[in-house]
């Protein structure tokens, strides 16, 4: 078996608000839209659905030569933005499918997930909410959680996609917001173990929380799950930037099982950031952080304000 078809890019990545130009009445999308102060016009939608493509499809591509046969997503207005992406240069021709569902988060984004048809074999999906309440104790709605099974080499999996609550309020302020995530994580984990003990999960997500903050721990701990990118987080190598300091907020974690070549068709190989340095800032003094779209409301004419990160899985 050569080596482009021996190995398997499994990836997620936060692609910074990718809106559509219409206007949702039902959401906080009112930023990204020509006529608000982001002037987010047809033309800057376009450049960043054709800058995303290309970034998808290179992720991991040192090792495998071919792009990712599944990707995560977070910040996902709707299933046309998800329909425009696939339909961009670098995407069209690799016959990726999507599974999508609108959550009821305030600003209308959601997590969603890409696949290449020929590789991953779709038998499933559905979401679960996160259930949290606001100071007042009014619903406070976020990202939902989507579940996909599907097989893969003959192997059946199960992929769980997160984007959980954000720091904007503070870290210690929001933690709670992050452990109620990360329990719900753990019991959709437990029912799919209950109905095979051997069920083989990988977890993936923008967490807002870093590999040994409590949030992560907890899922990992608790589902049995293990964590590559404790490891990968170093002084100068994370998924984004925040004040000069690196945080690794994007995480793939994993049932012990892929490490066990008797009863897994897959193994894993490795773990990394995808930090290309076309992705990055050329000078100043943001030199090599992610290049962005925006930087409030200023347009950049960037990719995202993370970087990719993926695992890759060896067939055995």
């Amino acid at each position: 078996m050569n080596k482009t078809d021996s190995t398997y890019t499994i990836a997620f990545y936060n692609i910074e608000n990718l809106f559509d130009i219409e206007n949702d009445p039902f959401t906080k999308d009112d930023d990204f839209l020509p006529t608000s102060a982001k002037r987010w016009t047809p033309k800057r939608y376009e450049n960043k659905l054709r800058k995303l493509g290309s970034v998808i499809s290179k992720i991991g591509d040192e090792d495998t030569e071919v792009a990712p046969v599944i990707v995560g997503l977070a910040e996902v207005e709707n299933k046309k933005v998800l329909s425009d992406l696939l339909q961009s240069d670098s995407l069209v021709n690799e016959s990726y499918s999507y599974v999508h569902y609108d959550s009821s988060d305030e600003r209308g984004i959601d997590v969603a997930l890409i696949y290449k048809n020929e590789c991953f074999e779709l038998q499933s999906s559905e979401t679960f909410s996160v259930y949290l309440q606001d100071e007042s104790g009014q619903r406070d709605y976020t990202r939902d959680i989507l579940l996909v099974e599907g097989k893969l080499n003959e192997e059946s999996i199960h992929i769980i996609v997160n984007h959980w609550s954000s720091r904007r309020e503070g870290e210690k302020e929001t933690e709670h917001k992050r452990i109620a995530a990360a329990n719900a994580v753990n019991s959709i984990i437990k029912k799919l173990k209950k109905e095979d003990e051997h069920a083989k999960v990988i977890v993936m997500g923008d967490f807002n929380d870093n590999p040994n903050d409590k949030s992560i721990s907890l899922i990992e701990k608790e589902s049995g799950l293990y964590n590559p990118f404790k490891t990968v987080l170093s002084y100068d190598k994370g998924s984004l930037n925040h004040d000069f300091q690196w945080n690794m907020f994007d995480q793939i974690l994993f049932t012990n099982n892929f490490f066990d070549i008797k009863s897994s068709k897959l193994k894993f190989k490795k773990a990394d950031v995808f930090n290309s340095k076309f992705l990055t800032q050329y000078h100043g003094k943001f030199k090599g952080q992610p290049f962005r779209t925006y930087v409030g409301k200023k347009y950049k004419g960037g990719y995202s304000d993370h970087f990719p990160v993926f695992i890759q899985l060896k067939t055995s």
